[in-house]
């Protein structure tokens, strides 16, 4: 029936999705702001509770509570200066209320969740597999804005990836279960022995664990062959973008660049390219 109504109605069915997703583009960009900030209460609580130190009085904060706020002024953000994409244009770009600027961040999330979200469903049509690519998008968007900010990769984010593309692979959307088992841990185990092998040579940490745990997530959802892709393309876009920004801002090449954005954008690519990509591969270097 919903094929028949999509069949029927394929305009009016865009234009319901581009309004879900740009409804979860507002969503995201909570969980963006907000995640690294409750980790990081958590981690502070902790740290004190192991050191018998008192607990600090501060405002709670969850994914649901408070209400959305101005982070400048912490005035309550009223629902019609919500609407994604509008209501940042109405506003012209600030807060209503002390006419702080309005990170440009928060309506560039909304526009890609709404692009992606259309590019999914002409790739991939109205089905359960559009459904688990959008998990897969929104989840991503999410890490690439909070590594780049925070140079950090929530477990709770990289391991709802993995378990949601072993659960998709159950019905081999992607590639067959045992594929996507054993290249989640070869993944996971190749980039953790690579990381170690180096850091005794240099004894240098060359990566966090949570890009492992990505890449282990990729693997979950493709299989082993398009891994040695993802990580070729985020090691050259890695390079190219890690030494323009040294060089652009003076930095030293101590300074830390997170990579886990660069695997996000080459996760999205091998999502909708990444077969296409091999296929030319093998067709032009072994005919």
């Amino acid at each position: 029936m919903f094929n028949e109504l999509v069949t029927l109605y394929p305009i009016t069915t865009y234009i319901i999705l581009g309004i879900l997703s740009l409804i979860i583009g507002s969503l995201l960009n909570v969980i963006i702001y907000r995640l690294p900030l409750m980790l990081h209460e958590e981690w502070s609580s902790q740290c004190r509770e192991l050191l018998h130190l008192p607990d600090e009085p501060h405002d709670k904060i969850n994914l649901f509570l408070p209400r959305s706020f101005c982070p400048n002024c912490k005035v309550i953000i009223p629902i019609w200066h919500n609407i994604p994409l509008i209501s940042y244009c109405l506003l012209r770009g600030s807060c209503s209320n002390c006419q702080q600027s309005i990170p440009f961040r928060y309506p560039l999330i909304e526009a890609l969740s709404l692009g992606l979200a259309l590019m999914a469903a002409w790739s991939f049509g109205f089905n359960l597999t559009l459904f688990i690519v959008l998990l897969f998008i929104w989840l991503l968007i999410c890490l690439f804005f909070i590594d780049l900010q925070h140079q950090l990769l929530p477990d709770v984010l990289t391991f709802s990836l993995l378990w949601i593309g072993l659960i998709a692979n159950t019905q081999s959307l992607f590639t067959s279960l045992p594929n996507a088992v054993l290249s989640a841990a070869g993944a996971y185990l190749a980039l953790w022995s690579f990381i170690n092998l180096f850091y005794l040579l240099t004894h240098k940490v060359g990566m966090g664990h949570g890009d492992f745990k990505l890449l282990a997530a990729f693997g979950a959802w493709f299989g082993w062959t398009q891994l040695p892709l993802i990580l070729l393309l985020s090691s050259i876009s890695g390079a190219i973008i890690g030494i323009i920004y040294l060089r652009k801002t003076a930095q030293t090449k101590e300074t830390p660049i997170p990579f886990g954005p660069f695997l996000c954008l080459s996760g999205l690519i091998s999502l909708f390219y990444g077969k296409a990509i091999l296929q030319w591969y093998f067709h032009f270097f072994m005919p």
